[in-house]
């Protein structure tokens, strides 16, 4: 069974997210339709492209990932459908989709090329060409191609023999801190060396391998399962305790 995902910046208590969801399943209602989230900070591109990045390698190749995070976009933006690392994404053209991976698309088409005006481009553009892809139209058939789309540059980490510079990418639910450390750049400059991890006022000299191995209301250092350097407190919430947030620098000293 065909799958589509379904992000977006909606909430949960207007109809927004089951209106798009009717149109999807009045154009194919074999269609399975997965929510990834649908509390996404109003248009917060950069929230919305962490959470897309985090999962989407997860599901099939094949599966179709319907985006609407700030889906009005600006004068200008488009709607487009791209084909990236064997999935398929679609959305409106404001920079979200860059940030989600480094690699090079097969396909980027224009959607919208008859530049329709909509007031619910979700429902009314979006919508209907996932469900066409998931539905097996091949995506050179939905759109005109595209020479590029926009991309927005993340942040990224600096490193060298004797440091790795980081920032808090990601605040999450629970008030965790996620950095942009990753453990292959961990595990190749610490080989052999001792290393100090320091943000705000604190330092550490352990990365955990699990959450509940520190007591309640202490400090807890892992690499998460995106292989993310991530600090948190076990039952607290390491972002107001410890006064960081999205930004926030973090790093590594090797001795």
């Amino acid at each position: 069974m065909a799958i589509i995902t379904f992000l977006s910046d909606f909430g949960e208590s207007d109809h927004y997210v089951a209106a798009v969801k009717a149109k999807i399943l009045s154009i194919n209602n074999a269609l399975q339709i997965v929510d990834l989230s649908h509390q996404i900070a109003a248009c917060d591109v950069a929230h919305g492209a962490y959470v897309l990045n985090s999962v989407f390698r997860d599901f099939p190749e094949g599966t179709v990932h319907l985006v609407a995070v700030n889906s009005a976009g600006q004068p200008g933006d488009s709607q487009i459908a791209i084909k990236l690392e064997g999935h398929y994404f679609i959305g409106t053209d404001n920079g979200l989709f860059g940030l989600i991976s480094d690699q090079n698309p097969e396909y980027q088409v224009d959607i919208n090329i008859s530049k329709q005006a909509s007031t619910f481009p979700t429902k009314q553009i979006l919508a209907e060409a996932a469900a066409k892809i998931a539905g097996g139209t091949s995506i050179t058939d939905i759109g005109q191609p595209i020479e590029h789309y926009k991309k927005m540059l993340g942040r990224h980490l600096k490193a060298n023999k004797s440091l790795i510079s980081g920032h808090v990418i990601r605040v999450d639910h629970f008030g965790n801190l996620i950095t942009n450390i990753d453990k292959t750049a961990f595990d190749i400059l610490s080989k052999g060396k001792a290393y100090n991890i320091t943000f705000s006022r604190e330092n550490s000299r352990r990365i955990h391998e699990n959450v509940n191995n520190v007591d309640a209301g202490d400090i807890f250092i892992i690499f998460n399962d995106q292989h993310k350097l991530e600090i948190g407190i076990n039952q607290g919430n390491a972002a107001e305790l410890l006064g960081l947030g999205y930004d926030s620098p973090v790093m590594i000293n090797f001795e």
